[in-house]
């Protein structure tokens, strides 16, 4: 998504990150957050949405290009706020084969990019990694 100028009501663009939650085919059913945009691209990829179930293991339809294999990690979806759609994909496409861990240290380097990345920790519960400028963004999370 490409946000430019105001809408309608005269405020900056938002737009809904959705819950990481298996099967659901609708966005905007269930909310993460809502990001305000100015002037901004945002880009989400994830493995919510897309994937198959064999032999009671869940297969993204992300793949490693390394393996060739789906990816197997705990990384949900990966949110990215940039100055060009392009670049975003191509960062949330990017953070959903490498991972949280990989995912936060490219953002280190990069002061280009701001993301919000939701995962599932040792336990299973959901957890989110926010750069520091994507909390500016943020006009509302949700429980």
């Amino acid at each position: 998504v490409r946000a430019k100028g105001k809408n309608a009501h005269g405020n900056y663009w938002r737009v809904g990150i959705d819950k990481p939650i298996d099967g659901i085919q609708l966005p905007g059913l269930q909310m993460e957050a809502v990001v305000s945009l100015k002037n901004r691209s945002l880009a989400t990829s994830g493995n919510y949405r897309r994937f198959y179930i064999k032999d009671g293991v869940k297969y993204s339809h992300t793949i490693d290009p390394s393996t060739g294999y789906p990816v197997q990690h705990n990384l949900l979806s990966a949110t990215v706020v940039t100055d060009e759609c392009i670049t975003a994909d191509a960062f949330a496409t990017v953070f959903m084969v490498v991972g949280v861990d990989k995912s936060r240290s490219i953002l280190k380097d990069r002061k280009d990019l701001e993301a919000y990345l939701i995962y599932t920790d040792e336990s299973g519960k959901y957890t989110t990694y926010c750069t520091p400028g994507i909390r500016r963004y943020i006009t509302k999370i949700m429980n």
